[in-house]
């Protein structure tokens, strides 16, 4: 590929293993996208089809029903740091005939490991007397022969059901109701690949806007700009507060209280957040638990709290690493209103012969920066 990275690809049905040199020779182009939230992340694989070709065993045979899924692990080692990109499996593959004389093309397509949560329904399960994250550790148990690890952060407030009352079932497949149960506690839940090929974190908590900063994105600096491109839009109309309803239970009057979008584990990172020029009320908290009803508020408001966004396109030789998504990042160079930390909300990575690029956007909540200098 290019000087100090090397790219590892390996596929295989259940268990991936290198693939030889004649398919990575093949190979064309990568595309992996990395989402924060709850989003599915996904992959697309192009190679040259040639007659002879052993990409007509390896994928278009095994995409068939006597091997349920095709694994595929892409994995990217610069200056003698490995990083797992992606590990899923295949979706979708499609052959385009060549044109002209030309060879054939081969597009392959997948998702992350959280495509194998969506085959089977296992609705009507019960779970007696079970909070959120003990029933998400339950679901995932059954993934463990996958290398999926769990990382459950319990709900700091839950409303548990007692069982002579009331006995929760899951409903649908185990990724709609984990998901499912994310979005009751406000939690958000995705699959990290790594640190080692085969090896995923299952994470299910609070979506973490916290930690150490990534190497600063500089933009307009002469030699120390790292970005190709980078912009910023600033839409005040993004922000809204919601308004959840309290049953009050001896009076029986409906209590409305507005919820704030700032938290320990969301804090600000812009100095300035617009006003809010929308108030949602989310009238179906009215028949829920006030535990439940709260945390339905505070998920609301923290999606729909990000004033601020920017895209930008880099070379990953020249920013001297690879970009990821949930985390934070710090920005120079452009302006007042703009430098500061971000939280990056996705991450495209573009990979061809001889190139590493990355699109991403970032998102915080207002202007101005809430840090004296940031990262570099």
């Amino acid at each position: 590929m290019l000087k100090g990275i090397n790219l590892t690809l390996m596929i295989g049905p259940a268990v991936p293993v290198p693939v030889s040199q004649d398919i990575l020779e093949a190979l064309t182009s990568i595309e992996v996208n990395s989402y924060s939230g709850s989003q599915q992340s996904g992959f697309e694989l192009n190679f040259t089809l040639s007659k002879r070709s052993p990409l007509h065993t390896l994928f278009l045979l095994t995409g068939g029903a006597s091997i349920p899924f095709v694994r595929v692990v892409i994995m990217v080692t610069m200056n003698g740091t490995p990083e797992v990109l992606m590990d899923g499996v295949m979706t979708h593959h499609q052959v385009r005939p060549g044109s002209a004389g030309g060879e054939a093309t081969l597009t392959v397509q997948g998702k992350d490991l959280t495509a194998l949560m969506t085959l089977f329904d296992f609705s009507g399960l019960p779970f007696p007397a079970m909070p959120f994250f003990t029933r998400v550790l339950l679901i995932l148990a059954k993934y463990a022969a996958f290398g999926i690890i769990p990382k459950v952060i319990p709900s700091i407030l839950e409303d548990l059901p007692i069982p002579i009352e009331r006995i929760p079932r899951q409903q649908g497949t185990d990724l709609w109701y984990i998901q499912l149960l994310a979005g009751a506690a406000g939690y958000v839940f995705f699959l990290e690949p790594g640190p080692a090929p085969g090896i995923n974190v299952a994470y299910w908590g609070p979506e973490l806007k916290v930690g150490v900063p990534q190497p600063a994105l500089n933009i307009d600096m002469d030699a120390h700009t790292n970005v190709e491109s980078l912009s910023f839009s600033f839409d005040k109309e993004k922000k809204e507060i919601p308004v959840v309803f309290i049953h009050e239970r001896f009076s029986k009057a409906l209590i409305p209280i507005p919820i704030p979008d700032i938290t320990p584990l969301n804090p600000p990172l812009g100095l300035v957040p617009p006003i809010p020029v929308k108030i949602t009320y989310l009238e179906d908290t009215a028949g829920m638990p006030p535990l439940r009803a709260a945390l339905h508020g505070l998920a609301y408001a923290s999606q729909h709290a990000d004033a601020v966004s920017g895209t930008g396109t880099l070379d990953v030789l020249r920013y001297g690493r690879i970009l990821k998504s949930r985390r934070l990042v710090g920005v120079r160079g452009a302006g007042a209103a703009f430098n500061g930390l971000y939280y990056v909300t996705k991450v495209t990575h573009s990979i061809k012969r001889g190139e590493y690029k990355q699109n991403f956007e970032l998102s915080r909540n207002g202007l101005l920066s809430t840090v004296p200098e940031v990262p570099v």
